[in-house]
């Protein structure tokens, strides 16, 4: 199944980022893209990836509190 590819201004959008950040991620080779001629696309796959590549879970779980407060 074919996978859709983004525009450079898609893929800030969906990443919620200006696009100089996604063109830095392509120049530093850091997030999968096809280049069409001059123009590239990101595969919208790859930003998923870059998305699970990056996130950071948390350390520890919140403390729940059980009886009174003093």
């Amino acid at each position: 199944m074919a996978d859709r590819l983004l525009t450079v201004a898609e893929a800030a959008e969906q990443l919620g980022t200006g696009e100089r950040f996604i063109r830095r991620l392509i120049a530093e080779r850091r997030i999968r893209y096809v280049k069409i001629g001059h123009p590239v696309r990101i595969p919208e796959s790859a930003v998923g990836e870059y998305v699970d590549a990056h996130t950071v879970e948390p350390l520890r779980r919140i403390r729940v509190r059980y009886g009174k407060a003093a």
